[in-house]
């Protein structure tokens, strides 16, 4: 028989709360990604849910085996921790090339004279501060 279809009540409960949880926010993530406009609002949602979500559903994954074959299983937290280095260091790449790209086509428009700077007396050229 199943090992995990035998346990506690206790951690039933907890294993399915913490599964609704990291599903919730991932699919929170997920609504963010469609609803939100511009790619720079896009990057935050789908990261914070998969961090979260994944953190989540890892932890049921950790307590419910842990209970279940009543030693430590850690191993899964691996995997979390893979997801929580990688996401991160994936969207500061993507917001730096994205960031990258709209600065050339800033200098693009410029070059051709459609992007023309502020004049000097106008109040909107002064630096912010």
């Amino acid at each position: 028989m199943n090992p995990v279809a035998d346990l506690p009540l206790w951690a039933a409960i907890l294993v399915a709360f913490l599964v609704v949880l990291g599903a919730g926010l991932t699919l929170i993530g997920s609504i963010g990604l469609v609803r939100l406009g511009t790619f720079f609002e896009r990057i935050h949602a789908p990261t914070l849910g998969t961090s979260w979500g994944t953190g989540a559903i890892v932890s049921a994954s950790v307590i419910a085996f842990t209970v279940a074959e009543g030693r430590p299983v850690l191993h899964e937290l691996f995997i979390g921790l893979f997801v929580t280095i990688t996401t991160p260091v994936t969207l500061m790449l993507l917001a730096r090339a994205a960031a990258y790209r709209d600065g050339a086509a800033s200098l693009g428009r410029r070059a051709a004279g459609q992007g023309e700077p502020p004049a000097e007396g106008d109040p909107e050229a002064r630096p912010p501060g």
